[in-house]
């Protein structure tokens, strides 16, 4: 069994759209900040080979398939695909992927699926994967609404459907991966969203996405701008860490510069905080 985070393509978004309600005056002496009030982010993803030597991929990354403009205004730092240089380090080309597992369709989770921009013609790259989505998702990403439609990849849900290797998730969460990975879901950053977790020997490992994108985000009143209902994902994000406290399950963050991994800590006043947990 290997546990291994994955660094992909990076980014810089606008501190107070990833902070929603929190002001500025909070949120910076959490993360800091450049000039233009952006703050980095990893989209990291996470790759387990299992007992069976089967090889599953949780995420892609923003990856490298913007054109200039969009790359720079979305703050994409590199030019090379990075995750597939990480995962060829690893000895595990995208080509040896059997599974991708897609939390969400936005681009900053999904756009690794794609070719780089400077490649020539968009292809869909892990050739011999199977990619699970949430069915309810899949439904938003074909028929976006208007306020995140920029967040979703036209070409890519083409490429997908036409693989012929998109597996949907329905809402009871069964899948050909289970029991080794069951999904529960929450709808408050985005319909459909599929958390996945990952039943290790020794841990509950859960890819916690854009319901808590990194350390920052474990104070439960903080929501994203970019969340469609804040108020849901608030709510969505106690329930979901009074259940996991009690399990002693460990987070897995795609977002956090610093750390992927982290246990669950809660105090006397039952506010919860993260910490560094150091997977084995």
């Amino acid at each position: 069994m290997k546990v291994i985070p994955i660094e992909g393509n990076t980014q810089k978004l606008d501190g107070g759209a990833m902070f929603g309600n929190a002001p500025k005056t909070m949120w910076e002496s959490w993360v800091e900040c450049d000039k233009e009030n952006r703050i980095n982010l990893s989209c990291r993803s996470l790759l387990i080979q299992n007992k069976q030597g089967k090889n599953i991929l949780f995420e892609a990354g923003v990856g490298a398939f913007f054109e200039p403009k969009l790359k720079d205004r979305f703050g994409v730092v590199e030019k090379e695909h990075v995750l597939l240089n990480n995962l060829q380090k690893n000895n595990i080309p995208h080509e040896k992927i059997d599974a991708v597992v897609l939390s969400h369709l936005h681009f900053d989770h999904a756009g690794g699926l794609l070719s780089a921009y400077n490649e020539g013609e968009t292809r869909l790259l892990f050739p011999n994967a199977k990619f699970y989505v949430g069915k309810e998702h899949w439904q938003r990403a074909i028929n976006p609404h208007p306020r995140d439609k920029a967040s979703f990849i036209p070409i890519l849900n083409n490429l997908l459907e036409k693989s012929g290797r998109l597996v949907l998730i329905e809402e009871d969460g069964k899948s050909d991966l289970a029991p080794f990975v069951t999904f529960r879901f929450s709808n408050g950053h985005t319909p459909g969203l599929m958390l996945a977790e990952i039943h290790l020997e020794n841990y509950l490992l859960v890819f916690a996405s854009d319901l808590i994108p990194g350390f920052a985000w474990m104070h439960i009143p903080i929501s994203m701008g970019y969340d469609r209902y804040p108020e849901l994902v608030i709510d969505e994000k106690k329930k979901f860490l009074d259940d996991l406290y009690t399990k002693n399950a460990k987070l897995f963050f795609t977002h956090d510069t610093k750390h992927p991994f982290a246990s669950i800590k809660r105090d006397e006043k039952g506010k919860y905080s993260a910490e560094v947990f150091e997977f084995n």
